[in-house]
């Protein structure tokens, strides 16, 4: 990899393996001018037993289908060529662990609103990725905003799908953190409650037991529903319900989950230190259980490793 430039060896395009760089598209691909189009964000992960595993590969999958129906859109493969398609990327590239990008999208034909008959292609890209929020911020916490951004309201953009333009947003809202000295952003909804981060599901600890926002106005992670299920495995009562701001400046752990971010514990938000400044025993805790998960020490979700 030249600098920050990601570079590999094959990209998987409408059906074929294609040289990395000549993966091309023409100008005039509609969702490169209107941002119509889904994608997912998958990990491979290399377990103990030195093999490589994609986590919960046919949800995310499945997600990926469902977001493109919910915006019309008919992939032109089935589950199976997609799926089989993600490990062969992994393979080709030689890429133990790393990234996985599968993005549904416009091509070029009619320009406007409507894209009519434009063809619905498929591409799927795989990259070396670490920590998403840096190896640092999973053991002491990062630091994050309120931003001045709000959420998608439901209504008005639905917020199920994993959408290509909906990401605007988020690019807004991490971009005034970043510049305002902070590592991350936390949206609120247009109701003024707690929504979730830039690109991550939000968890808060108050009093032993965990919350979370409802899935009205957030995208129903994968990782988010890994890590409610490994803590209710720990004995930790889980409710998901309305946050404010102010309850996470008062909690005693506040971290994210994601696919990029994993579990990444929040030591101060808006300049307010949560809990102990640090991350705390709950994140700690999911942090040690989710990657045992990935790398294979757990038996009891096995079937969430699809091997490569």
């Amino acid at each position: 990899m030249a600098g920050n430039r990601i570079q590999g060896k094959k990209i998987w395009l409408d059906g074929q393996m294609v040289d990395w760089d000549d993966a091309q598209i023409h100008i005039l691909t509609h969702t490169l001018h209107y941002g119509l189009g889904v994608f997912e964000g998958i990990r491979c992960y290399r377990t103990d037993d030195d093999r490589s595993a994609v986590f919960r590969l046919s949800e995310h999958v499945r997600r990926l289908y469902e977001s493109a129906h919910i915006n019309l859109m008919k992939v032109p493969f089935d589950h199976a060529t997609i799926s089989e398609a993600i490990l062969e990327c992994l393979r080709v590239n030689e890429l133990p662990e790393g990234y996985i990008r599968p993005l549904v999208f416009i091509g070029e034909g009619a320009m406007g609103l409507n894209p009519a008959e434009n063809p619905i292609r498929v591409a799927i890209v795989v990259w070396p990725w670490g920590a998403y929020l840096g190896e640092d911020g999973m053991e002491r916490g990062i630091r994050a905003k309120i931003s001045t951004f709000s959420r998608h309201f439901v209504n008005s953009k639905m917020t199920k799908g994993k959408t290509c333009g909906d990401y605007v947003n988020s690019i807004l809202a991490k971009r005034e953190a970043l510049l305002d000295g902070y590592d991350e952003a936390i949206l609120l909804d247009t109701q003024g409650l707690v929504s979730e981060a830039s690109g991550e599901n939000l968890f808060m600890v108050r009093g032993g037991v965990l919350h979370t926002p409802p899935l009205h106005t957030i995208l129903e992670g994968i990782t988010r529903d890994a890590v409610i299920r490994l803590a209710k495995d720990e004995g930790i009562q889980v409710i998901e319900g309305a946050i404010t701001r102010d309850e996470l400046y008062v909690a005693d752990e506040v971290f994210l989950t994601g696919t990029a971010a994993e579990v990444t514990p929040i030591r101060e938000i808006d300049h307010r230190q949560i809990g102990e400044g640090h991350r705390g025993p709950v994140a700690k805790l999911l942090q040690k259980a989710f990657f045992d998960v990935v790398a294979g020490r757990n038996p009891k979700y096995t079937d969430w490793l699809t091997f490569v």
